[in-house]
């Protein structure tokens, strides 16, 4: 039997990169996935997509910021899927400017994202997994919720609120059946990685082959961490064997291939 096999997962950000992986490697495993977005087409193309390969996949718009629309999430994911075992917060976002050009928008809009839309999409079905004694939430942090980095102080903010909050839950909901836990990986080779190179393109001279090479020189990365890598550490976190991990952040750095 599939190790997730009549669990039913919500991922958040599912449109592209981890959360399109994670639907997916959560579909292989066996569970009945919702894959939801704030771009209907992404999370439409990746249900298809993976339908196609025989999987049980459903797509929802959400965006996380809002309440309202976390609220009716809930509510359609129960509707399709019968309950929520397992919820990916995954949806996030990033920017990159030195402190003395961060717009308090741009500081508000990442704690809004990463941080709120974890605390709303939690809130919304943690309660029901408590009352069924058993649920997995994994939230999708990086490395900077656990350090710091130069350029990045609002998006490490964000994160770090999102492994605070990670550990406050899991010992809130601890003994209950439920547990909550956080990846915390370096540079993955996905969209987001990929806007940040840009960024860094733009306001320098440098190319993408040289911003790409000092991203990772200062991560001490010798590569892109793949997106499957990470969906397969989430996977890991939401099965069976998995009730004795709580609170804990799951490093992918990258540096496994270091001498």
């Amino acid at each position: 039997m599939k190790s997730l096999e009549g669990k039913r997962a919500l991922v958040t950000g599912g449109g592209r990169g981890i959360g399109a992986a994670a639907a997916e490697a959560l579909a292989v495993a066996g569970a009945h996935v919702a894959v939801s977005a704030r771009n209907m087409d992404q999370v439409v193309e990746v249900a298809a997509r993976l339908r196609e390969l025989g999987h049980e996949v459903v797509a929802f718009q959400c965006d996380v910021t809002l309440p309202l629309e976390v609220k009716d999430l809930a509510h359609a994911a129960r509707e399709e899927l019968g309950q929520v075992d397992i919820l990916v917060n995954n949806a996030g976002t990033a920017t990159s400017n030195p402190l003395s050009r961060v717009s308090i928008e741009e500081w508000n809009h990442l704690l809004a994202v990463n941080a709120t839309g974890t605390f709303l999409c939690t809130q919304a079905v943690l309660p029901g997994m408590a009352e069924r004694h058993w649920g997995r939430v994994v939230n999708v942090a990086t490395l900077a919720g656990l350090e710091g980095s130069r350029f990045i102080s609002a998006y490490t903010a964000a994160k770090h609120a999102v492994m605070g909050f990670t550990r406050a839950v899991a010992d809130e909901f601890a003994g209950s059946g439920v547990t909550v836990n956080a990846v915390c990986p370096g540079y993955v080779d996905a969209p987001l990685t990929r806007e940040t190179i840009e960024r860094i393109v733009r306001g320098s001279d440098m190319s993408r082959e040289d911003a790409l090479e000092a991203m990772l020189l200062q991560a001490g990365q010798t590569r892109l961490i793949e997106a499957a890598e990470v969906a397969d550490k989430i996977v890991e976190l939401c099965g069976p064997d998995s009730g004795g991990v709580n609170g804990e952040a799951v490093v992918i750095d990258g540096k496994d291939e270091l001498a």
